[in-house]
């Protein structure tokens, strides 16, 4: 996991909705080419979104659960934390790929004075209207086209996992866009999935499918996508002008371990104990399982198998495969011990293969402070 500090209608959306990004914006009907969808192997995608590269997810109920389903792992990730920044009155935030819409929520919810404007390519997943509040602003557009909201607009602009949605030669602009919407002291935080799944230790090679889901995953996304656009994230905020960009890479793991299990070895010095693992990241490993099994599936359906020729049966074989692995606790290994006297020393910890999540965040610039 990588994270960077620095009116509405479902499915059938015959009434008017907001689509463009302006500061003002007006009420006008939803671009039919956006409501479209078509069944591709049994699961549901917006024509728009597969037709014009801009996103290959599906648009069910069942990837509806899942995005709620990753919103709970990443609130577990961090503590229920939804602005990184130290920001206390925002007047205006603007959040980029809503999704279910579930962090747009909770941000309305958290701060009722301030305007919330969420962003979405998708208007089939937006959450129930009893839901929504008044100070949320849900709108539909494709970010791969620039912002036209004005200059020094945002106190914060909010972006999470975009890699899937972002053409490959957007990025760059896609950043400098938010630098330019956000107010002089503004801040921009963005949190990725680096989807090349790892162990430390070495267990999980290239013959394992974990490591095969990835490699595909990874070319079959190309060159519509960067999947590889969170290791860049930083250097780009940086050229794009952001002040003091703080980049965190977090392992995601993909299960916990079950308790009946003996958790640890003996470290010379130090005592080994379950509490010694650091049981958040068995609580996020057990919340993220479902999670990964849905999303090796959902994520990579659409690019392996029409991009890259593999055949529903290759595909899902693969899939039964990585869901295995990732559920294996032959993966799982104990770090070497380290030689240090902190007695908040990463001795001895429990892990299993995981996705690598970065976490990014920045201010634009330094400006006077509000908020």
């Amino acid at each position: 996991l990588s994270r960077l500090l620095c009116t509405k209608s479902k499915h059938s959306a015959a009434v008017a909705v907001v689509v463009d990004m302006a500061s003002d914006p007006q009420t006008v009907p939803l671009d039919n080419a956006f409501l479209e969808t078509v069944m591709y192997q049994g699961r549901e995608y917006q024509r728009y979104a597969v037709d014009n590269g801009a996103y290959f997810a599906p648009i069910d109920e069942d990837e509806v659960e899942r995005l709620q389903i990753m919103h709970a792992v990443l609130s577990i990730v961090f503590e229920n934390q939804l602005l990184f920044p130290p920001i206390t009155r925002p007047r205006r935030i603007l959040e980029c790929g809503f999704g279910a819409g579930d962090w747009a929520i909770e941000v309305a919810q958290q701060h009722p004075s301030c305007e919330v404007v969420a962003i979405d390519i998708c208007p089939h997943i937006w959450p129930d209207e009893s839901l929504t509040p008044t100070n949320l602003n849900l709108q539909v557009d494709d970010l791969n086209g620039r912002f036209t909201f004005p200059s020094n607009h945002f106190d914060l602009v909010h972006s999470q996992m975009m890699a899937g949605g972002i053409h490959s030669n957007r990025w760059r602009d896609y950043i400098r866009d938010t630098f330019r919407v956000l107010r002089p002291g503004g801040w921009c935080q963005m949190v990725e999935i680096y989807f090349n799944a790892q162990s430390d230790n070495g267990t999980l090679t290239q013959n394992h499918a974990l490591r095969r889901w990835s490699r595909r995953y990874l070319d079959s996304m190309q060159p519509y996508k960067d999947p590889r656009a969170p290791l860049q994230m930083q250097s780009w905020m940086q050229s794009a002008g952001f002040d003091s960009v703080e980049t965190q890479m977090i392992p995601l793991p993909t299960c916990g371990w079950s308790s009946g299990e003996e958790p640890i070895g003996r470290c010379a010095g130090h005592r080994s104990s379950f509490g010694d693992v650091d049981p958040r990241q068995h609580q996020i490993g057990v919340a993220n399982r479902e999670n990964v099994r849905r999303m090796l599936s959902s994520l990579a359906m659409y690019p392996m198998t029409e991009f890259r020729g593999m055949t529903s049966q290759e595909f899902q074989v693969l899939v039964a495969q990585a869901r295995s692995e990732a559920d294996n606790p032959a993966f799982r290994r104990t770090r070497r011990c380290a030689d240090m006297t902190d007695t908040k020393a990463n001795v001895a910890e429990l892990t299993q293969a995981y996705f690598p999540m970065t976490e990014t965040s920045s201010v634009r610039h330094v400006g006077a402070p509000h908020g």
